[in-house]
């Protein structure tokens, strides 16, 4: 009984302000609407939408695209600055000193951080000069802006951080004698990384994972601003139904996309045992 007191606090907190506002979600996803008003009633137009529109399809591919591409470069990028901190600088000063300056650029806005790709990346930006004055290009290359390439770039910008944080820490907590032992086994660099280090990375890798998954799948301010309006996203399209007073159809988009962000989540916690790292 006393357990349950202690827990009745965070129990009505997280029923105030995660599941009611979930179930008032899902009951405007079966609204009604027109171009002025919302129309209490049951009708599953909205998700028929949903699922028989062809563009709603390919928004969710090329979302599921951003998320994979991003995914697997900051996977790649954190894994190794999470490496280089744990296991080649030397002393906890040094490395402290080293992970600061990785979250400096964290200490400004989203949207400050993307708007500073513009100039470097536009078609008279330091990226282009740089490669014309090189002699690599002739002419600037269009696709550095307002691409797919843009957006991804930002991605993995914006997001980085989220996948070296819990791979730091998981490196930081792996027993340097197993590493001793396999070298002292004969081991080389890559069996180490790959036998012994990756292992016992993996919980790290999937807290990681899904930070940035769910982040990707939720963003539409970067695919906007970055895409210059010829790409989409899921958040994007439900941001822009927003915009136009289609909140039934909006509310449809995003209880699927929970859906379908709950369903990752799961997979990558099916995979990977995460309470290790809890």
């Amino acid at each position: 009984m006393r357990a349950w007191f202690l827990a009745a606090p965070l129990a009505l907190v997280l029923a105030a302000f995660l599941l009611v506002p979930l179930a008032m979600l899902v009951a405007v996803s079966f609204y009604d609407y027109d171009s002025f008003r919302l129309i209490p009633d049951f009708v599953t137009t909205n998700y028929v939408e949903v699922f028989g529109s062809m563009v709603t399809w390919r928004t969710y591919g090329k979302t599921f695209f951003f998320a994979g591409i991003t995914w697997a470069i900051t996977l790649l990028v954190g894994f190794w600055v999470a490496y280089y901190l744990a296991f080649v600088v030397e002393g906890t000063g040094k490395r402290t000193v080293l992970f600061l300056l990785c979250t400096i650029p964290f200490w400004t806005s989203n949207l400050i951080r993307m708007i500073a790709w513009v100039p470097f990346l536009g078609r008279n930006g330091l990226a282009n000069r740089a490669l014309q004055g090189a002699g690599i290009t002739d002419q600037p290359l269009e696709f550095l802006l307002f691409s797919e390439f843009a957006v991804v770039l930002a991605f993995v910008h914006l997001y980085t951080l989220f996948m070296v944080v819990p791979i730091f820490n998981t490196m930081m907590r792996v027993d340097r004698r197993l590493i001793e032992a396999a070298v002292d086994a004969g081991a080389g660099f890559w069996r180490v990384l790959w036998f012994v280090i990756l292992p016992l990375c993996k919980p790290g890798i999937a807290i990681g994972s899904i930070f940035v998954i769910v982040l990707v799948m939720g963003d539409f301010v970067t695919v906007r601003l970055m895409s210059g309006g010829q790409s989409a996203s899921v958040g994007l399209m439900i941001s822009n139904q927003i915009s136009l007073l289609q909140y039934p159809a909006a509310a449809a988009n995003a209880v699927v996309l929970l859906i379908v962000v709950l369903m990752m989540v799961a997979a990558i916690l099916r995979i990977v045992d995460i309470r290790k790292e809890l």
